[in-house]
Parts: structure tokens; sequence; C-alpha cells
């Protein structure tokens, strides 16, 4: 996709591979925090506390998840703003609309819907923390934070 400068002057890639990855990233920390099976980060938690159970490691693996949202999270905003978030979730809620309405997808069928919707979830994580780089290469125009003093 594009070619950028490091510090000590070496050229570093971004290409669909660099996307894939992050898009994997996204797509495990969103399944294993909830999807529509009993194997979640939810469902183990509920069943702890359920069963009285629920210790440190519950805790300590729920920081662990609260760091990663906030890193996608963060990133994600911070590259494509409000706007871009609103775009990318109409985008993709019309794009299920689209698969419900030519049969491609069983509208009563929440299990499939929802496991649509949680991919779509992690494509839009992906594309927020890869926009810097796929901006660069559509437009040419590096994107630099602002810091306000």
């Amino acid at each position: 996709m594009s070619e950028e400068k490091s510090k000590h002057g070496q050229i570093q890639l971004f290409g669909w591979v660099d996307f894939l990855l992050r898009f994997l990233m996204a797509l495990t920390l969103v399944l294993f925090s909830y999807n529509p099976t009993d194997y979640c980060y939810l469902s183990w938690v509920m069943e702890a506390w359920k069963a009285g159970s629920a210790g440190p490691e519950h805790l300590f693996v729920g920081v662990l998840f609260v760091i990663g949202w906030s890193i996608f999270l963060v990133a994600t905003f911070n590259s494509l703003g409000l706007t871009g978030l609103i775009l990318g979730a109409v985008f993709f809620a019309s794009l299920i609309w689209m698969l419900v309405d030519f049969g491609v997808l069983a509208a009563s069928s929440m299990t499939a819907v929802t496991w649509i919707a949680l991919i779509c979830l992690s494509a839009l994580l992906a594309i927020g923390i890869s926009w810097s780089h796929v901006w660069r290469r559509l437009t040419g125009q590096l994107v630099v934070d602002e810091i306000e003093q």
C-alpha cells in the first residue's frame, strides 16, 4: 500500500498483510470479549459470578481486555473521528441490511446477524487503526497528531 521512512531512514512498507494482521488482532479482541457461544470472556465471568467463584484471574483478564479495547478505540477515534466512526457504522449496517435483503443472510437468525456484526465491528476497528497509512496512500498527506500546549 504505502512506503514510509522510519527514524533510521529505513523504508517500512504497509500492505495488505499489515492490514490483515490488524484485522485479526481486532477480531481476536472482539470475539474473545463477546460472541454468541459460551466461549468468551463475558460468558466466563457470568458463569463464575453465578457460581460465586469469580476471582483475581477474572479481573486480570478483564483489565487486559480494557487495555486492548482502549488501544483500539482511542486509535480508531483519533484516526477516523466521530464522523468517520458514524460513516463506518452506517456503511457496515447497510452492508448487513443488503445481505439480508439479497437473501444471503437470514434475518430470522439472530446468531448469524450477531456474528456478522462482530466481524464488521472488527473490520471498523482495523480500518481505524490502519487509517493513517491508508490516508497517506490515497492522498499523499501525512497524518500528524496535534499537541496542544
